[in-house]
């Protein structure tokens, strides 16, 4: 693990990284795209980023496209942003915000643009009414949306309602506080909510939560909510070893690989599913138009960009429920696609992804 970290550390130190598309230290301008942690997840985007630099032709452009995966903390991020503008290379950021309204994660991104550097945000947004101008555009899911379609879910599974927890990686996380929002007021108001509990996303922490979540609310629980993809897993991974999944509803954001694996089992219910393929794709074509001063790709992305909300480009969502659910499209909204879990791998197969 010691050699791993240090690997990583002088990777960094570098101006290089371990997950590249494009070339490194031939003299490119770096496009580059921050995680808020490790997952799966990730994954996705960094296939969309790949395929974008090829199509996009950015090595023809004098452009790199790269990924940097954070240890997960907000202070993680702000070094690595720091770093950044050290280096005359970076011509543009995308980062998933871990807190949005952090005040040196929020300087850290001003200061990028104070230099001419152009910043979005991905998947995760700053506080849109305080610091929007700490980006140009957020591109990602509505979040409070997502949570809506899958409350949705939750109350027409379960008509009478009763206790849920939600559990996430950071509670104080911006897309974690849109969604656990969402589902509340999706469920609606036979549904209570018992607790939100964070993990650092650690594994261990995960489980603990789980366990301690049912024994302390075990008259009144009766649905467990996985705000990030690893959550789901994790409550799966509990309630199969103790003989618990009957009791529970099981509802996930994020279709982890794990996650599918599950629902195809028979232990998750339903999963509301954004586009990190497209995230990543659409990152690294909207940063490319900023420092081409292609106004008309800027604008087919935000066609609204000067409006209110325009500066946000919403990469969609997906319900996705078993095969055979009771669970139809005519519950949700119809911007919101609806598949069964036989559809959702095709459309994963055709992509070439493990996970979305």
């Amino acid at each position: 693990m010691r050699s791993r970290r240090f690997f990583f550390a002088w990777a960094l130190a570098a101006g290089c990284t371990l997950l590249v598309a494009g070339g490194c230290g031939d003299g490119s301008k770096r496009i580059v795209l921050i995680s808020n942690a490790e997952a799966p997840f990730w994954d996705a985007v960094r296939a969309g980023l790949k395929k974008a630099a090829e199509d996009l032709e950015l090595d023809e452009a004098g452009l790199t496209a790269t990924m940097e995966v954070t240890d997960g903390t907000t202070e993680g991020q702000i070094r690595l942003l720091k770093n950044l503008a050290t280096q005359s290379n970076v011509a543009a950021v995308a980062v998933s915000c871990a807190e949005p309204g952090n005040p040196s994660l929020i300087e850290a991104l001003k200061e990028l643009r104070q230099q001419g550097v152009a910043v979005i945000t991905v998947d995760s947004d700053v506080d849109r009414e305080k610091f929007s101008d700490a980006r140009v555009a957020f591109v990602g899911t509505d979040n409070l949306a997502a949570g809506k379609e899958l409350g949705v879910a939750a109350r027409n599974l379960q008509p009478d309602g009763g206790g849920f927890i939600t559990f996430v990686g950071y509670t104080s996380s911006g897309n974690a506080i849109e969604r656990v929002d969402g589902f509340t007021e999706g469920a609606g108001e036979k549904f209570k909510p018992l607790d939100n509990m964070g993990d650092r996303v650690d594994p261990i922490a995960m489980r603990k939560n789980v366990r301690t979540a049912i024994a302390n609310h075990k008259d009144e629980l009766t649905a467990l909510v996985g705000i990030w993809s690893q959550n789901a897993p994790a409550a799966v991974d509990v309630l199969r070893k103790d003989g618990l999944r009957e009791k529970y509803k099981v509802y996930s954001f994020d279709a982890d690989p794990a996650t599918i694996k599950a629902m195809g089992d028979g232990d998750v219910d339903a999963m509301v599913v954004q586009n990190p393929y497209r995230m990543g794709y659409d990152s690294i074509k909207l940063l490319k138009a900023i420092i081409d001063k292609d106004e008309k790709t800027q604008k087919e992305i935000l066609p609204e960009l000067g409006q209110p909300g325009g500066d946000v480009h919403n990469t969609g969502l997906k319900i996705v429920v078993p095969d055979g659910s009771p669970l139809g499209k005519e519950a949700f909204s119809e911007q919101t696609e609806f598949l069964e879990l036989k559809e959702f791998r095709e459309w994963l197969d055709e992509l070439e992804l493990t996970g979305s």
